[in-house]
């Protein structure tokens, strides 16, 4: 589903749009306007997408209330959706957990790991699907095959082996997603997060097709911050590539943000190509005569993945700070008082902002997607926006860190020209699931002496919750974008000499 632009997509880029309106307009306290934006999403009496059009604005409501930060409110007490929104006029509003929640009569209670039997059933002869049964689950009704649900262990033998496919393995799309088994089924079947499990990385979001699951923005609080005095910068990540469409070249991304209010851009490209370079520098010095291994540190829910679930590790992920990091750093190093809204693909970065040590670094984090919004409301026209530079020249590799195995090669590409003599072997996954098995095999001993690079979302950056475009379109962007950097690797960078500086804060 993902990269098909879907009703989904829609609602949700209307309401990013209409909290962006507000909050442009918004004057003196009033927030009354609030009450009118369901009926703008969801015009006219007659439901479109669900049986209810009331249904359809209740749900809207709490994509609203997201959106601007709020919490969710609870069905079964009577509250007005504004309720609590006059905090979102206070721009050092942080996200407060949960991040990721499920708005729970979106839900539609999917069936969860569920083996049925379609209608495509023939009745065959050999019934195959009956004789590799291990439980004897299956038995044959009028010709048709049959499973005993309470003798079922969700093998999936009777799946492969069906001449005709009739046999079909149902998981929650959600829950499917999901590397952290963070999602079960609360007391009326609908989906829940297991919020001690759950690392934020936004795949579930991603992948519901009825769009119940959603994360907290802050679209409303940062255009107050663009509206006041204090200068605000755009830190875009290298994920940009493409996410707008053809219309908006990388010559007019500048342009295109100011055109939001912003002061100016800076491409977090220059933060990876200072984030290789201190990565490169603590893999050679620490590995592996102080670590057996290391592990890249840029992807916040790999990180926190790997934290949570191999704790005796992770002294073995990187503690170099990331990209977002330094580049907030070094925008308010040069820009003393401003603020700084880093703009991205991915949910996880939204929390990493959150924490304590890094607040004064980033005010602001917010999605492509939610960007998206913010040029529909203020109507901005790509096709008419001036060509200016490039933005702030990163090398190619810094800009690969946004597709899978760029962290890694561009660490190998820094570790080789500082020690030419050193030889890397590196190994990466993409998505939990296979980042969870990369590190069993690495605390196993398999991967001794190795770099490791994990990504939380199947494809790198270019396919975090937040991006717009497809996966394979953003990955064919990306590599152009590289191309044409007049740096390729990190220590080029005209930024190396301020790493010090930037790390001590």
């Amino acid at each position: 589903m993902r990269g098909i632009y879907t009703s989904v997509n829609d609602i949700r880029k209307r309401v990013f749009a209409e909290i962006a309106r507000l909050s442009y307009d918004y004057r003196d306290g009033d927030l009354s306007q609030m009450e009118q934006i369901p009926y703008r999403v969801i015009p006219g009496e007659v439901s479109t997408y669900r049986e209810s059009v009331f249904l359809e604005r209740a749900i809207v409501k709490e994509r609203m209330r997201l959106a601007m930060g709020l919490p969710l409110r609870k069905a079964s007490e009577h509250a007005p959706v504004s309720m609590g929104a006059e905090e979102c006029v206070k721009p050092e509003k942080y996200y407060q957990p949960p991040l990721i929640n499920i708005i729970k009569f979106a839900c539609h209670a999917c069936p969860d790991n569920v083996v049925r039997v379609t209608d495509a059933c023939q009745g065959c002869l050999a019934h195959p699907c009956k004789e590799v049964c291990p439980k004897k689950a299956i038995s044959f009704v009028n010709g048709k095959s049959v499973i005993d649900q309470s003798k079922c262990i969700k093998c999936g033998k009777c799946v492969s082996v069906c001449p005709y496919n009739a046999i079909v393995k149902q998981e929650r799309p959600c829950a499917k997603a999901c590397g952290m088994n963070a999602i079960g089924s609360d007391e009326y079947g609908r989906a829940e997060i297991d919020q001690e499990k759950c690392v934020s990385c936004g795949m579930c979001l991603a992948n519901c097709p009825f769009g119940a699951i959603a994360d907290k923005a802050q679209i409303f609080q940062t255009i107050q911050a663009i509206k006041s005095d204090v200068p605000v910068y755009a830190a875009i990540a290298p994920a940009v590539a493409g996410q707008f469409g053809p219309k908006l070249t990388p010559g007019k991304i500048r342009s295109a943000f100011q055109a939001l209010g912003f002061e100016d851009v800076v491409e977090v490209a220059i933060g990876a190509d200072l984030c290789t370079i201190e990565e490169a520098k603590d893999f050679v010095e620490e590995v592996p005569e102080k670590l057996p291994f290391m592990a890249t540190s840029c992807c916040p829910a790999w990180s926190m993945m790997a934290k949570k679930l191999f704790p005796d590790y992770s002294n073995c992920i990187s503690m170099a700070l990331t990209p977002m990091v330094l580049t907030g750093r070094l925008i308010k190093k040069n820009h003393p008082g401003c603020k700084v809204a880093f703009i991205g693909p991915c949910a996880a970065k939204k929390l990493e902002a959150s924490r304590k040590s890094i607040r004064s670094d980033i005010d602001f984090v917010l999605t492509f997607e939610e960007v998206m919004g913010m040029f529909e409301a203020k109507e901005v026209d790509f096709s008419k926006l001036e060509e200016t530079d490039a933005m702030h020249g990163a090398s190619g590799d810094g800009r690969g860190f946004a597709v899978s195995g760029g962290v890694a090669n561009a660490v190998v590409n820094c570790i080789k020209e500082m020690y030419p003599e050193r030889e890397i072997k590196i190994e990466s996954a993409e998505g939990l699931a296979n980042c969870k098995k990369l590190l069993t095999m690495a605390k196993a001993g398999k991967y001794n002496g190795y770099l490791l690079e994990g990504m939380a979302c199947p494809g790198g950056c270019v396919a975090g919750a937040g991006t717009v475009q497809p996966i394979t379109k953003s990955t064919a962007a990306v590599n152009l974008h590289k191309k044409v950097s007049t740096n390729a690797h990190a220590l080029e960078s005209n930024y190396k000499d301020l790493l010090e500086a930037l790390e001590e804060k």
